[in-house]
């Protein structure tokens, strides 16, 4: 029997810019397109449910990484989308990938979008979970102040209303299905 992904060791890969990333690869098909994990927010490897990944590396090879300035890895931890994204880049990078299925769970599926959006070559494939679109209704958003942003919704302050053509944040465009509508949604904005 396989080693299960609860009993790998973490590894470590230094990307370009500089930062040293914790990861775990598993199961086979080495040579082929890796699945990569991308977690969700304020968590590390140690967070990916062993069921899950072990069900996964049956069938592909997968990767899970800690990204900058999270469990272990090295760098800061970024507070934007963008920056966990390029510093994701970066780690793909790091590992060879020229090409990557992504899996985006929560806060992961936004940087997932965002390095679809910035590097389309080299998603091949893209599964988001459990997510929403950035300023939906009832969503808080993301906010410089990290501890204020996980508070309860009774907890935080009322936002300002909003209208229907810019959420909250300002962004007017967040990632679209198509190419041409990416291009339409950029140049309205």
């Amino acid at each position: 029997m396989a080693i299960g992904y609860s009993q790998l060791a973490n590894e470590r890969v230094r990307a370009a810019n500089g930062i040293d990333y914790g990861y775990r690869d598993t199961g086979g098909g080495q040579g082929r397109v890796p699945l990569v994990l991308l977690q969700h927010l304020a968590r590390n490897l140690d967070n990916w449910d062993p069921a899950l990944i072990d069900a996964l590396a049956l069938a592909r090879r997968v990767v899970t990484f800690d990204n900058a300035g999270v469990g272990g890895s090295g760098g800061t931890t970024p507070d934007t989308i963008e920056q966990m994204a390029r510093d994701a880049i970066a780690f793909l990078a790091a590992m060879g990938f020229g090409q990557a299925d992504l899996l985006g769970f929560s806060i992961g599926s936004f940087v997932a979008q965002q390095i679809a959006l910035v590097r389309p070559a080299i998603v091949r494939r893209l599964v988001l979970a459990s997510l929403a679109p950035q300023g939906a209704v009832g969503i808080h958003g993301w906010h410089a102040h990290h501890p204020g942003s996980l508070s309860p919704p009774s907890a935080r302050p009322p936002r300002p209303p909003s209208s229907s053509s810019t959420p909250p944040t300002g962004r007017v465009c967040w990632p679209l299905s198509t190419r041409p509508e990416r291009s339409a949604c950029r140049a309205r904005s």
